[in-house]
């Protein structure tokens, strides 16, 4: 993967330029961003990465930039800080979805490690979303009737069996087995189940 990214967004010049400082040290990328409603703007043309955000902005604060997020179905994990810190606003922010909550002065080390945590489960994240698209790319290579042998095979039917319920010949369904295994690019029935699985959930 390309180095790991933290979006850093916060009102205060100083603030952004002492973490991205501190951040880059442990080899990280930082593109620092002025407010929520900026770094909202730009959110489409952005790289995946740790959302870094101070809690009170001008525009957006940090919770509703949240929020905003949520609503773009935007999972990319979000650290939360701020130097107004209360109980209400860190019940909020998990509520939100927020990976952590700190408290301004942050400790260095707490900040680093909390970032890092959060872009190893964005990386988690990014590999499951890769695989689930690759299945579904393999599934829609398969013409309609290998799609419902494919389905009749996740039930564990037998190739008579399947012969019978589509009224084929055996010979027929072994045929689209061949067919839907080169497609799928598997001769294993576990992966052809799982690809199958994964197309009802679509």
């Amino acid at each position: 993967m390309s180095r790991q990214l933290v979006h850093l967004i916060d009102d205060d010049w100083e603030v952004r330029e002492a973490l991205s400082f501190l951040l880059r040290t442990v080899g990280l990328d930082v593109q620092p961003h002025a407010d929520g409603a900026a770094f909202l703007e730009a959110l489409p043309g952005l790289r995946p990465g740790c959302i870094v955000t101070d809690i009170r902005m001008p525009r957006l604060t940090g919770l509703k930039l949240q929020e905003r997020l949520a609503a773009a179905r935007c999972r990319w994990p979000v650290v939360v800080i701020t130097g107004h810190g209360d109980v209400e606003a860190c019940r909020a922010a998990f509520r939100n979805g927020a990976a952590d909550f700190l408290t301004k002065p942050v400790d260095e080390q707490v900040l680093i490690d909390t970032v890092q945590a959060a872009l190893a489960t964005l990386d988690g994240m990014l590999a499951a979303e890769s695989g689930s698209a690759s299945s579904r790319e393999r599934l829609g290579r398969l013409s309609q009737r290998e799609a419902e042998i494919l389905a009749l095979i996740a039930e564990g039917r037998s190739t008579k069996e399947i012969a019978r319920a589509l009224a084929i010949s055996p010979r027929t369904v072994d045929t689209h087995r061949a067919h839907i295994a080169e497609k799928l690019e598997t001769t294993s029935v576990a992966e052809m189940v799982r690809l199958q699985l994964v197309g009802a959930d679509r």
